[in-house]
Order: structure tokens, then sequence, then C-alpha cells
């Protein structure tokens, strides 16, 4: 068996793979509930769950026996033919959401990307124009993809790969004057985070999204609401959305929901799926392929099984209060955002060297922009495992 040293598989990495990642120096080997081990064998608490996807913790024995009969039954097929996996989780996604109709992808940038199609399919269908405008917020994040970075509100992602898709209008998040003053007779969708991510960890205000989606019904134009960090049960509901009181008329998703294996999904009310996209608008090779729906059925499974909604709930309010404990007692960090177990810390300065520190120190940590600690852990952690976070960072802090 081929034997290289972690420095020597990094080493090797930056001569094979495109620098488009400034990588921690750490290879990582296996995980264990909500502890990751480097190749060397150091443990690592994980606030970080892979940026929002590994829900249910490392090696879960339900989950991994799920993956490999469907593995050892059939993996693809092609989305000519019908299988069943992906029916069974089609169903079960319309259950939890109150949604009508599902299209299975594999990312969350390509859920975006179909959302912004159907948006615009749905508005041409109704009037012939090919000038439909979109309205995103500032500040927000969507993905990578020309599609998905077009409604990006931060112009260091985009100015590269300028131009971009073109009609989009960009509005101050919870502001709704801002939004107002953008909208137009060829405006058809108005798509946000419900919850921003890369953007600061800034959950909309109720006033604010309420305010949009009645603007929505009255103008008949689509709300499309990202939950592809948000969602999932991150926030204390299965989709942030749900805590509003509202439904919008899209809605993307993904990382949680395959817990690691790679999918995502936008859904539709039945009047945007019967009057948008159709035969031969929109596909995918990969999308909704037998392994990720088994994915998708399992983790939904364990979910409910598990009562993981409930945990968010009571370890999300206990990490909120310590985090307001800790922002009143350093001055460097200036506020907590979020919601659930989607939580910021905003300091006045770069975080990149705490969360250096906190790594050394056996914790997993990201940023949310320069100034701000980004908390996402497993959902299934406990306040004991929020308890072991707190101290590690007391002390990075206490150094810095």
């Amino acid at each position: 068996m081929e034997t290289r040293s972690m420095g020597q598989y990094i080493e090797d990495a930056e001569k094979a793979l495109l620098h488009t990642y400034n990588r921690y120096q750490i290879v990582l080997d296996k995980g264990e509930g909500v502890y990751l081990y480097d190749m060397e064998g150091k443990k690592y608490l994980d606030f970080c769950a892979g940026i929002a996807v590994f829900a249910l913790g490392y090696h879960n024995e339900r989950y991994n026996n799920a993956l490999k009969a469907q593995i050892d039954k059939l993996i693809h097929t092609s989305n000519y033919y019908y299988n069943v996996p992906a029916i069974t989780a089609a169903e079960k996604l319309k259950k939890i959401s109150g949604m009508d109709r599902v299209f299975f992808t594999n990312s969350g940038a390509e859920a975006v990307e179909g959302a912004i199609k159907a948006a615009r399919k749905y508005a041409y269908l109704k009037d012939g124009r090919k000038d439909h405008e979109i309205i995103a917020m500032e500040h927000s994040f969507h993905g990578r993809t020309m599609g998905a970075l077009s409604v990006t509100g931060n112009p260091k992602y985009r100015e590269a790969f300028e131009p971009m898709i073109g009609n989009i209008r960009f509005a101050q998040m919870n502001d709704f004057g801002s939004v107002l003053a953008n909208v137009t007779e060829r405006t058809c969708g108005i798509i946000l985070e419900t919850v921003q991510g890369e953007g600061g960890i800034l959950p909309a205000e109720e006033e604010f999204l309420q305010k949009i989606a009645a603007l929505c019904r009255e103008k008949d134009i689509l709300l499309i609401l990202d939950e592809i960090q948000c969602g999932m049960g991150r926030t204390g509901s299965m989709f942030a959305w749900q805590r509003y009181g509202l439904k919008p008329d899209i809605m993307a998703c993904a990382k949680a929901l395959g817990c690691g294996v790679p999918v995502g999904a936008f859904l539709l009310t039945e009047k945007v799926g019967a009057n948008s996209l159709t035969s031969g608008d929109h596909g995918t090779t990969y999308g909704g392929n037998p392994l990720a729906a088994a994915a998708i059925n399992i983790v939904l499974d364990l979910f409910e099984e598990n009562h993981i909604i409930d945990n968010v709930k009571e370890t999300g309010a206990y990490l909120e209060e310590k985090l307001e404990e800790l922002a009143a007692e350093y001055d460097c960090i200036k506020e907590r955002r979020g919601i659930g177990l989607m939580q910021g810390l905003v300091f006045g300065r770069p975080v990149g060297d705490i969360i250096a520190k906190a790594l050394q120190r056996g914790l997993i940590l990201i940023n949310a922009g320069t100034e701000i600690i980004r908390f996402v852990p497993p959902l299934v952690i406990g306040k004991e495992h929020v308890d072991e976070m707190l101290a590690i960072l007391r002390s990075c802090l206490d150094e810095a």
C-alpha cells in the first residue's frame, strides 16, 4: 500500500489540482459523530459540517448501509426512465415542504439555475416578452455557475466573468423600499436567501419577507427562496421560510439534502410547475439518479426518526445563548446573528487568524466574509459539544 506523509499529499495536491481554494494545511481522513480526524490521527470538533452539509454527523450506520444497498442494486439509469428511489424522494419532499413539483439536480448552483429558467419561462408564457428581469439581494450568494453568479450580490465574484446573463437588479436585504424601487413591468422574479449565508448569516426580517410575498402575489411575480444552506432543519424548521408563515413559488435546496452525496433540487408550486418548464426545456444526466435519491430518502427518514428538528431547537437555543454571552464578554465581538444552528459572530477585524488558531487546537470553524465566524455544525451536536467549542474558541480569543 502506498504511504505518503500528510505534508507530501498536500505538496502533491498543489501540483495536480487547480488552485481555486486556499486550503487549510491538513488532509482529513475519516469521521465519527461530530468529529473529524486527519491522516496523522489528530481529532477535530467539526463546527463546519462540510459547509452545512453533513447534518447527521459522520459514520451514521443507517445512512451508510442504505447507500451501500443501493450501490449493490442500481446506481444510474438516466432520466429517460423512472426509478423508485427518485419517486419516493419527490413524494417525501412534497410532504415536508408543501410544494407540488420537484426537479432533482446535482448541486445547489444547478438548483438556482433551474429556478431562474422556470421564472423566465413562466413570464414568457404569460406575455411572450424576452426581456424579463429578476431582482436579487446585495451580499447574497447563490453559486458559481453563470446564472447563479448573475444573481449573486457580490461584485468581486462576478467582475472577472462578465457579462452576466443580464436583466438582474440588486436590492438591499431587509429594505423593502429598495426592492420596490427596482420593480418594473418586466420583473418576473425576486430571489433571496431566507437567511443569507456567505453574506454574513443575516436572516430576512419577517415584515420584509411578508411584504415581498404580498408584492409577488399582487403582481404575479415569482418569489424564489434559496434554502440551500439555511434549509433542511438548520434553523429549527425543515425550511427557514416555514418560520414566516408563507410559501415561495420556487425553492432551491441542496447541501444537507443528501448529507454528503452531491444532490440538490428545486421545487415549484403547481401554478408554476404547470406553466413553465416542459419537455426539452431543462434536463440533467445525473440528477435524481437512484443513488442520489436513496441518499435523500434515508436522510429524510433519519431526520424524522431521530427528531433532528427538536435537537436543533434545543441545542440551537443553547448555542445562541452562549454566543450572546461570548459577545458580551469580548469587546472585539460586535454582534451575534443567526437562527438555530446557523449562527455568526461579527468581529471588527478579519477572523482568519482566530480560525487558524482554532484549527491548531482541534476545532474546525469557517468564516462568512472576512470579519464573521460562521457556526454551522452537524445538526446532531449536543450542548456538551457547544461547551467544548466555546472552551477552545475562548482560548483563541484570549491569545488574540
